[in-house]
Parts: C-alpha cells; structure tokens; sequence
C-alpha cells in the first residue's frame, strides 16, 4: 500500500486519501445491489433523453448501471488517480463525461441535472454546499440519490467479531480520528427537497484473509494508521480470519436516500424516515 503523500504535521484530509490505491479501492470497495439501481433509475426517469451527475465516483463502483442507461453521463472525481481510472474504464462509453476537479468550488456553469447521486461520497462534503449546490443544479422535478453500505460481520459469526474487535484495541492507532455519523443525509429537507425516504437492500460478500485485509485497507482512517501499528493491525485482522477457517461473512445492506426537487410552486413533501449515516 503507498504512503499517503503529505507534508509533515499537515492535517490529514480523507476524501484525499483514497487518491492513494484506486488499484486495491478498485478491486475490493462494494458494489450496491441491482435491485437498488432498478428502483432508483424507475424513480428518477433515467434513460436516454437525461442527464445524470454522479459526485466521486471513486473507480466506478455504482457507475455501470446509470451510465449503461444510455443517459448522458457525467461525474466529478477529486482524485487524479481515480479520475484516470474511470477514464480508463469508461472513456470508450459515448455518453461519458468527467472532470477532475473538487465539487465545493467548480463552476457548473449553465449545467442542470435530473439526477444528481453519490455512492458515500457526498458526506464529505459539508452539509450547507451539499444540499444548496445539488438543489440549484437540478431540474424542477429532478432526483437527490444518497447510496451507502452497512456490513454486518459480528451476526454471521460473533467469535470472529470478538477477535477481530481485541486487534482493533491493541493497533488501531490512527494518527487522525474519522468523524463517523456527522452527515445527516434527512437534513435534506431544510434545504428545499421535498419527499426525503430511505429504502434497504439485502446483500452478502464473503472474503479469504487475504481480501478482508485488502478491504480493510481501502477505509480512509484504516489507511492513516502509522508504522510499526499499521504493519501489526493488518496482519492481526488476517490471522483472525485465517483462525476461523478463511472466511468472513458480510451481511451487507444497501441504503438508498432518495428526495425529489419540487416542481416550481409546487410543497415540499414530508419525512418519511431519518437517520444520519457515514461510512468511510
């Protein structure tokens, strides 16, 4: 795994730090489940006459299904390394567009969107530009999609859990700490989005040790841990798995945020769940 690249004492910024392994951020952060893409692109109207803009693709994990839409596609990928990933990946697809560049500062322009989404990126963005900038590039009518995964691995086998919570308490040290659980994506509403609701998937993904490790690595405060910890932490969290057989059971669910931009004149709608949720 490469070293984060940055000056010394500087304060570490997460939504920089997977920029550092688009190959292992490839090949092992989650996909979401088909049955969320077919609801969401029924909800939103997507097809080839509409304009979609995915917020920080990463490498394309929830990209195939909109883009494979025929819909004119188009992302914003702050990552050098990522944006030349999915250009590698995608460049070939007519209807691909994407920019290097961070969404709090770039010029749109005349743009508009009926589909604005993001598979856990918009929660690093603060909460005041994520929700006021969307709302202002979307169409009358158009759709905010917030995707994010929760695994459970503590359910399918609470020895394994056990052990693996004892190597977090011996070298899970980072030299930064994570603010999980500070976006709250309901706060939607306060910013003009009408008919907020949350929708869950079922999945599963099972790995060897080798892979949950690999996964592990790709968690943005789970990266930062310093040497000689970092070292013992990942070899700590293979040999727990090894110890159980080699594999290691996510029960995954897959959360879909939905909210909708009024129609001109039209009410906002009500809440219909809420909660706050982060993942890194």
């Amino acid at each position: 795994m490469r070293a984060i690249e940055r000056e010394e004492d500087a304060p570490v910024e997460f939504r920089k730090v997977f920029d550092t392994i688009p190959e292992q951020f490839d090949r092992y952060r989650p996909r979401y489940s088909e049955a969320l893409f077919a609801d969401l692109i029924a909800y939103a109207g997507i097809g080839k006459d509409k304009t979609v803009l995915e917020l920080g693709p990463g490498t394309g994990q929830a990209t195939d299904p909109i883009l494979k839409t025929g819909c004119d596609y188009h992302a914003i990928e702050l990552g050098e390394h990522l944006f030349e990933k999915m250009k590698e990946k995608y460049g070939r697809f007519p209807n691909f567009h994407i920019v290097n560049d961070d969404f709090i500062t770039h010029d749109f322009g005349g743009a508009r969107f009926d589909l604005i989404y993001s598979a856990a990126t918009i929660q690093w963005i603060p909460e005041e530009i994520a929700f006021s900038k969307t709302f202002s590039l979307l169409r009358p009518g158009g759709t905010l999609a917030m995707l994010l995964t929760r695994g459970d691995y503590r359910t399918p086998n609470e020895a394994l859990y056990q052990n693996i919570q004892k190597v977090y308490a011996a070298y899970f040290k980072p030299e930064t700490p994570y603010p999980h659980g500070a976006f709250q994506y309901a706060n939607a509403v306060n910013y003009g989005y009408a008919g907020f609701e949350k929708r869950e998937y079922p999945g599963q993904r099972v790995f060897t040790a080798e892979e949950y490790a690999a996964f592990c690595g790709t968690h943005c405060d789970h990266i930062v841990i310093p040497e000689p910890e970092k070292s013992q932490f990942f070899e700590g969290l293979k040999n727990a798995v090894l110890e159980a057989g080699n594999r290691i059971v996510f029960s995954d669910t897959y959360v879909l945020y939905l909210a909708k931009k009024p129609m001109d004149g039209e009410n906002t709608g009500s809440i219909h769940h809420t909660d706050g949720e982060m993942q890194s």
